[in-house]
């Protein structure tokens, strides 16, 4: 029986890493990579760069599974953006979980998210539409991940925490249990959050402080 044909929106270096998943995963084939136009005709990991975001229309009426695999460290923006377009085209934004990764079957998981190799989703825990778990990321019981949020690798976000929307979450971060997340947030390579961050910016050290306001 032949699988389900799949578009990646987006061709750089976390395309890579999502194109590893959705091959381990077995559940797609992979038909080609929306980038931009200079990169037509080139490949990455194999597959070739066949059209760029003005033809994602055309590709809406050819193809039902999508996966925004642009990356997101500073901003969402990007991501959300094209999230919305392929809905909008009638699109389905599919997600993909690695075989090596355990998602409870008492986790609730949105459309258009990536669960990474040896990440860890317990029970109870709920992640948002278009999200990126990452590597070796650790999302523990009851924890609330917000849409279009990226949660990098090594990370932990403990129990009974709340993600808001458009955060990022750096490598090896750690949000103690229970604590917020205020939407926009972005917690620092190795942060520690102790206490719930009231504002959207970028929040480093331990334990972690506001450095920037979001502009």
């Amino acid at each position: 029986m032949s699988k389900e044909q799949l578009i990646l929106v987006g061709g750089g270096g976390h395309c890579k890493s999502v194109i590893d998943v959705v091959e381990a995963s077995g559940q797609f084939s992979i038909a080609g990579i929306v980038d931009t136009r200079e990169k037509l005709g080139t490949t990455q990991s194999g597959y070739a760069v066949v059209a760029t975001d003005d033809d994602i229309e055309a590709l809406a009426r050819e193809y039902r599974y999508f996966l925004v695999t642009v990356g997101q460290i500073r901003s969402s923006a990007v991501r959300t953006r094209l999230y919305h377009l392929i809905k909008s085209l009638g699109g389905t934004l599919t997600t993909v979980i690695s075989p090596t990764a355990y998602v409870s079957h008492r986790a609730l998981i949105g459309e258009g998210t990536v669960i990474h190799h040896q990440a860890f989703v317990n029970a109870g825990a709920q992640i948002g539409v278009n999200c990126i778990i990452n590597t070796g990321s650790l999302i523990e019981h009851d924890a609330r991940i917000g849409d279009h949020c990226h949660v990098s690798t090594g990370a932990v976000v403990n129990g009974d925490c709340l993600v808001g929307d458009h955060c990022f979450v750096g490598s090896r971060a750690i949000l103690s249990h229970g604590v917020h997340v205020a939407p926009n947030g972005l917690i620092g390579a190795g942060a520690v959050l102790l206490t719930n961050s009231e504002e959207g910016g970028l929040y480093a050290g331990n334990p972690a402080v506001l450095k920037k306001r979001v502009a």
